[in-house]
């Protein structure tokens, strides 16, 4: 980001924003790290422009030779790894000494403000953060202690709940916790540039004269409540969320016929409210259904519903059910899904199915309503419009900013979601990721954009290409089939805390980056935003062709390039062995099964111990003696035991496993692919007898199974 772009931005928004709002100036409560934190859960209040006014920017480690759209080095990624060849920073304060060690311009700004989010993947060094212009700074420390845990530096929040904070304020690789200031803010990096130094920081402006109270530690001993009830409300949306006394909740149902589009729902008393929606679809192919039936919400009778979507992407979740629970969106695990972004209308409000597909579609669900001041000119309407690429050519020699968001208007950016369809054959994070490139956001016309990332994990509060499914009230990854990022990979982030207000315009753009070329690549997306009827966006309709199913290549086999490089692969059913005792011919095999395209040549093997103590055995053979791993790509499902191994008759432990070598393969309502690993050893030439032991399951698994899908033998890097 351009320095002289930050102190622009707030003399800008002090001479032309300072009177804009929903409130008169006078009105305008002080800002202080109490009220920020109320914030966290306010969903009513995103429905109004904010006042004051201000704008949101972000400092990061982007590579600085990106300088001209579309020009060169736009694509760059040197983003934070060390050795770039131009600093990741604003400003180099102190050159480096003979120890490399120096001192770098990380953010700074002039005027009102408040920091409303920290990331990093990993960061040397140390910061000092002054806020006020003081001399002495309220923090200073390591420097990613800071950037995860920023609360936690000070003695002041030893009353804090640590655990509820890392599920709330602190979210996988993110910190929302405000820190509020009136003068001004530096934050400076000591380090060594050499060294990894990945970091964003969100930051509001304020117009000037706008009133703020200065963070200070004793802040966090004055908000002790407000922090641990609106912790608490993020801890458990689904039963804790604040609704309004007075709301009133209506039942909806509908079937629809292929072709059908049906109005299910017409409100015709504004100004009002929707406070909470909740929809459920039932089909022979559910999940299908899920992106088959758009749903169409139109206020105030305009011609184009502000949200026009798939049911199970509007949720955040598709395709199909794959539950999770964030402030504004839950997926239950019976196929409800609920929204809790509010959703306000002048006069009236209709919510339409439409069954794009060829099967039968039942839905059922809830509307909650309330009372709402409506303001002409200062209300907005809350939209949400899907759009998709299918059959791309995914390049890292040809990399493409993908539009999410183009509109015209005043409005406020509150949340994204990618579903990406990755046929990639590397059967690893590196090799297999989709999401190298960065996050572009300009807003009211900018040449630049004010947020520009450093990867699109980054974006979404996570790091290193991971797999993992998560969720927190403002990020999560609720899908990624694997193994590594194979398969259909979804992830979801909130702007709650951290809104991008916009006056005239915002443009939201993500590279599209993989590791390398991957054809055929599908790639749907939602901007989730607020405007102010007029507001006009770069939509347009969704097609049958849209919303046709998608599929990852029936048969596939892994590919031994990148993080699979010097790889053998076994498929696990071609080295299995069927031991059977003497007149034991006749007995069942204990192994099936699993079909689908996230298997290797569309099945993988599905093993069904009978009790714990049961085992399995695989020969797999080495063609060339030498250190190697082994690793395993086995199915996690519902009913998923536990597993042990010896490899060669001795105990081994898996990465990632349990001190005591034991694995538990459980992922509860999903079916991934995981790979999982042994570390280095010395193989002789010949076979390898790898012997997996059951070591049991959860009480209520009455089936329990453990599918691999296939082995492989790789030479371990020196």
């Amino acid at each position: 980001m351009k320095k002289h772009f930050i102190y622009l931005a707030a003399a800008a928004l002090a001479f032309s924003m300072g009177g804009a709002g929903h409130a008169a100036p006078d009105t305008i409560k002080v800002i202080t790290t109490a009220s920020l934190i109320e914030e966290m859960i306010d969903l009513t209040a995103l429905t109004r422009f904010p006042n004051p006014a201000y704008k949101t920017v972000q400092f990061s480690s982007y590579d600085r030779r990106s300088t001209i759209p579309d020009g060169p080095g736009w694509f760059a990624n040197s983003d934070g790894f060390g050795r770039e060849p131009i600093p990741n920073f604003e400003k180099v304060l102190k050159a480096p000494g003979q120890d490399g060690i120096g001192e770098y311009l990380m953010a700074e700004v002039n005027g009102p403000g408040a920091v409303v989010r920290l990331w990093t993947a990993a960061i040397r060094g140390r910061v000092r953060l002054h806020l006020d212009g003081r001399s002495t700074p309220v923090y200073e420390g390591e420097a990613e202690s800071f950037f995860r845990f920023p609360y936690d530096a000070f003695p002041q929040a030893k009353t804090l709940d640590p655990d509820l904070m890392r599920r709330t304020l602190y979210q996988r690789d993110a910190a929302y916790a405000p820190i509020p200031f009136q003068k001004g803010m530096k934050l400076v990096w000591i380090g060594n540039v050499q060294e990894i130094h990945f970091y964003q920081i969100g930051v509001r402006l304020y117009p000037g004269g706008t009133r703020v109270r200065t963070f200070s530690p004793g802040d966090l001993v004055d908000a002790a409540g407000t922090i641990a009830r609106v912790a608490a409300v993020l801890d458990d949306p689904d039963g804790r969320y604040p609704f309004r006394p007075d709301g009133r909740e209506t039942a909806i149902r509908a079937s629809l016929l292929p072709g059908e589009k049906r109005e299910i729902l017409k409100i015709e008393k504004g100004p009002a409210a929707v406070e909470s929606l909740s929809l459920k679809l039932d089909a022979p192919d559910r999940d299908l259904a899920l992106r088959q039936t758009v749903l169409h919400i139109l206020c105030d009778d305009f011609y184009w519903g502000q949200v026009q979507a798939p049911v199970g992407d509007f949720f955040g979740a598709a395709p199909g059910v794959n539950p999770y629970a964030s402030l504004p969106f839950s997926v239950h695990p019976d196929g409800t899904m609920v929204c809790r972004f509010v959703m306000p209308f002048r006069k009236s409000l209709r919510i339409v199915l439409e069954n794009m597909g060829a099967q039968p579609v039942e839905a059922a669900g809830t509307v909650r309503t309330a009372d709402y001041a409506w303001r002409d000119g200062e209300s907005m309407h809350f939209r949400a419009r899907w759009r998709a690429d299918h059959g791309l050519h995914a390049s890292n020699r040809e990399v493409q900013d993908l539009p999410f968001l183009a509109a015209s208007g005043r409005g406020v950016y509150v949340g994204t979601t990618s579903y990406i369809m990755n046929p990639s054959p590397v059967p690893t994070p590196y090799g297999n990721w989709w999401g190298e490139g960065d996050e572009k956001i300009f807003v009211d016309g900018e040449g630049f954009p004010s947020t520009f990332g450093t990867g699109s994990e980054d974006y979404y509060n996570y790091s290193w290409s991971s797999p993992d499914i998560f969720y927190f009230p403002y990020c999560g990854q609720p899908r990624n089939d694997g193994p590594g990022n194979r398969g259909f990979v979804t992830n979801f982030r909130w702007h709650i805390l951290d809104p991008l207000p916009f006056r005239t315009g915002i443009r939201f753009d993500m590279e599209l980056y993989p590791h390398e070329p991957t054809p055929d690549l599908s790639y749907a997306r939602i901007g989730y935003h607020y405007a102010v009827p007029g507001c006009m966006d770069d939509h347009m309709p969704i097609t049958r062709e849209d919303v046709r199913p998608l599929a990852l290549p029936e048969t596939w086999t892994p590919a031994a390039r990148m993080g699979a490089r010097d790889s053998v692969f076994f498929e696990a059913e071609a080295v299995v062995v069927e031991e059977r005792e003497a007149g034991e011919r006749e007995k069942e095999s204990d192994t099936r099964y699993l079909g689908g395209a996230i298997w290797t040549r569309g099945a993988a093997l599905l093993w069904l111990p009978e009790a714990a103590g049961a085992t399995k055995t695989f020969v797999l053979k080495a063609e060339e003696a030498g250190r190697m791993r082994l690793h395993v790509t086995f199915a996690m499902t519902h009913n998923s035991g536990r597993v042990s191994a010896t490899l060669n008759g001795k105990p081994v432990k898996w990465d990632g496993g349990s001190d005591d070598g034991v694995l538990d393969l459980r992922a509860p309502h999903r079916v991934l692919s995981r790979v999982f690993s042994l570390p280095p050893m010395d193989l002789d030439v010949g076979d390898q007898t790898l012997i997996l032991k059951f070591e049991g399951a959860a009480n209520d698994i009455t089936q329990p199974e453990i599918g691999v899908d296939f082995i492989w033998l790789q030479k371990a890097a020196n």
